[in-house]
């Protein structure tokens, strides 16, 4: 027969029974101390299990055995540990001070990733945060984590923490929990991927903000909803307290200012479209009916842009004046009240970028949102680098290989002599290309990232044909232009299909304040050398480029890639070179391979200017080679087969399969790709590939 403990035990003595009993229990507590130690956080003493991420190994485990477990009886809970009941009250305060803790004030690593159903949307998550009642939100997903670290950061720099982050899918929310950053689930399971202005997700983005703004007003809180892609520059709390009688504050993308002080734009002299990427929410019986009908409207037809909507519904009544309110007008259906902030110190991309509208006017700007630009995500963030209000990693600011910066050389002649122009235009930016051009040359042949140079125009860029600068507007020409007017941004960050093996390695860049950014480490900033360009001729320029004893370079003009290569190897511990010029600096490419990539990746970089008026194809194509073409000039291309960047010629004749066009198509494209590569360069180009060619001989 087995045998039986348990009977074994009921036979001895009282006394073998209690030892026995207590050896017994000791082992059944201890085997559950060590459990929960192993596990901490999944087993609580009210005799249930955590909560732990939806669809895991874990949480299976739990449904499946959460019911067998037995609470601890109150003798065996009094005798835990002071550490081990000091570790649970530590577990179960975090959780409940998710949303109350320091902006900023990181879990602890001891501790686990809370159940989604915590970070749900509630009253109580929203009242935890609110201050004087107004809560300021934004969203986004994983794609736009660091605009969102951006926006919090300004935020919390300027004092302000009632805030809280809507997070569109589950890699954004714990990625934002475990720095501290107060956020809640949206549920939208949206994708982590950048979802591209347009798209179809993208214009899910702009529904889950009207339903976000229809869950929030209900519980009676003010709302500020920002988009992610701006920055507060300064507290706007105090200047949406002066209208306490506007149901809604809007920003807009008028570019023509109404007002020079910070008044609300004057509404009658609006022209541009309400702008919903920045704007001031009271939960009046007004705006809730607002969000109400935007909301049903969206829902109701996927292709309304959300914003399109919002104007349509806000200029269905628009007008008169609230006269009670100053600056304030009746919209929507004729009892909302609604304010338009001044677009000069709420700016858009226009007004602070291109016009410097605040600065003009001698105003403090409250925020910046990059719209009015070209370049997608990265332009965007590169814009905000631009104007140095962009916190990125530490590692952005020191570079392994070290930087390379030069001075750019603008005649005054360029800059300031006769009519602003096309043609004026296209010749100050040309000759800022070529130096650029050299810069990007020597920058990948040392291995270094550009500091590219400020950027001059005369002319504005816009989608639309104009006359150089709006009419109205405080554009100054020249002006200082953002990058993304001239380059392809996002071409150079992402390469968009451009191969090594095919163009090259990427030239890294950086924006052109970058060497005056505060957070520019001490060991950048102390480590420079200074080169010098001379004329080969000029006795004080030494060949070999040696520093003399003030520690400057004097570099020969039209030096080659080994004479680089060679003069700069004693210098790789420097962080910054700085050339005094780029005219004239390089002599080429030693390398031909090397040289054709290099070719075809900068070729890629410049993008078009828009537009001449009255023009079916008034935008203008610029040429990063513009000067190995005899007589180029800056005209639209006439016909839609001319339609074409400069670069889309060479790479149909070295790259286009034989026999795929007909004989009449082929003649004519022949004709414009000769035409195209007519320098004495681009010549010896095309005798290299002759003979490997099929097509070229056929042509030829």
């Amino acid at each position: 027969m087995a045998w039986n403990p348990f009977q074994d035990i009921t036979n001895t003595k009282p006394l073998f029974l209690a030892v026995y009993s207590t050896v017994v229990v000791g082992i059944v507590f201890s085997t559950f101390y060590v459990v929960s130690s192993l596990y901490p956080g999944k087993l609580v003493y009210s005799g249930t299990w955590s909560s732990s991420p939806p669809f895991s190994r874990e949480d299976s485990f739990q449904r499946e055995y959460a019911p067998r477990l037995i609470p601890p009886s109150q003798d065996i809970v009094s005798n835990v540990s002071t550490a081990r009941q000091t570790e649970v009250a530590m577990h179960t305060s975090n959780k409940e001070s998710m949303f109350t803790r320091t902006i900023w004030d990181v879990p602890s690593a001891s501790t686990e990733m809370p159940d989604l159903k915590s970070f749900q949307l509630t009253k109580e998550m929203i009242n935890s945060r609110a201050k004087d009642n107004i809560i300021i939100v934004t969203f986004g997903n994983y794609a736009f984590m660091d605009f969102i670290i951006n926006w919090v950061k300004h935020l919390t720099d300027l004092r302000v923490f009632n805030l809280l982050v809507g997070a569109m899918d589950t890699k954004l929310l714990e990625a934002l929990y475990w720095k501290g950053v107060p956020v809640f689930d949206m549920g939208s399971n949206m994708n982590t991927i950048d979802v591209g202005w347009g798209s179809p997700t993208f214009h899910k983005m702009g529904r889950e903000k009207v339903i976000l703004i229809n869950a929030i007003l209900p519980f009676g809180f003010e709302l500020l909803m920002c988009d992610t892609d701006m920055v507060w520059l300064k507290n706007p709390l105090p200047y949406f307290s002066r209208f306490p009688g506007a149901d809604v504050l809007t920003s807009s993308d008028q570019v023509i200012p109404t007002v020079v002080d910070d008044s609300l734009e004057i509404w009658q002299q609006v022209s541009g479209a309400l702008n919903i990427g920045i704007f001031h929410w009271r939960p009046t019986d007004s705006s809730k009916k607002l969000a109400k009908e935007w909301k049903e409207m969206l829902l109701a037809d996927e292709t309304i842009w959300d914003q399109n909507g919002f104007n349509e519904l806000m200029h269905r009544s628009l007008g008169p004046s609230v006269d009670e309110e100053p600056g304030l007008v009746y919209a929507f259906d004729g009892n909302l009240k609604m304010g338009i902030l001044p677009a000069s110190i709420f700016c858009s991309g226009h007004t602070y970028f291109v016009q410097a509208m605040f600065q003009q006017l001698k105003l403090e700007p409250y925020a910046v949102h990059t719209t009015f630009q070209y370049a997608g995500t990265e332009g965007k963030r590169h814009r905000l680098r631009e104007a140095m209000v962009f916190y990125d990693q530490p590692e952005y600011y020191d570079s392994p290989g070290g930087f390379l910066s030069f001075k750019p050389n603008i005649p005054r002649s360029l800059l300031l002599d006769g009519e602003h122009t096309v043609v004026s235009h296209f010749s100050l930016i040309n000759f800022q290309l070529k130096q650029i051009r050299t810069a990007l040359a020597i920058a990948s042949l040392l291995n270094r990232t550009l500091v590219m140079p400020p950027l001059w125009c005369r002319l504005d860029r816009l989608w639309f044909g104009h006359p150089g600068v709006l009419p109205g507007t405080m554009t100054r020409q020249p002006f200082l232009c953002p990058m993304d007017h001239v380059f392809e941004v996002n071409v150079m960050l992402n390469g968009q299909g451009l191969t090594v093996e095919e163009f090259g390695p990427p030239i890294n860049f950086r924006e052109y304040s970058f060497l005056e950014n505060p957070l520019l480490p001490e060991q950048v900033k102390e480590s420079q050398l200074e080169v010098q360009v001379c004329d080969a001729i000029s006795p004080n320029c030494m060949p070999k480029g040696t520093a003399d004893g003030s520690g400057i370079i004097r570099l020969p003009k039209h030096s080659t890639e080994e004479v680089l290569k060679t003069v700069f190897s004693s210098y790789q511990h420097v962080k910054v070179i700085k050339f005094s010029s780029m005219e004239d600096a390089f002599g080429g490419f030693t390398d031909k391979v090397r040289e054709d990539k290099f070719r075809n990746r900068v070729k890629r970089y410049v993008g078009i200017w828009c537009c001449v008026e009255n023009r079916d194809r008034g935008h203008i194509y610029y040429d990063m080679y513009w000067d190995e073409k005899p007589g180029w000039r800056p005209v639209p291309p006439a016909t839609p087969n001319e339609d074409r960047p400069p670069w889309y010629w060479s790479s149909i004749l070295l790259s286009a399969p034989p026999r795929q066009r007909t004989e009449r198509e082929r003649e004519r494209e022949r004709e414009r790709a000769m035409l195209m590569l007519i320098s004495k360069q681009n010549l010896q180009l095309l005798w290299r590939n002759f003979k490997s060619s099929r097509f070229l001989q056929e042509l030829c």
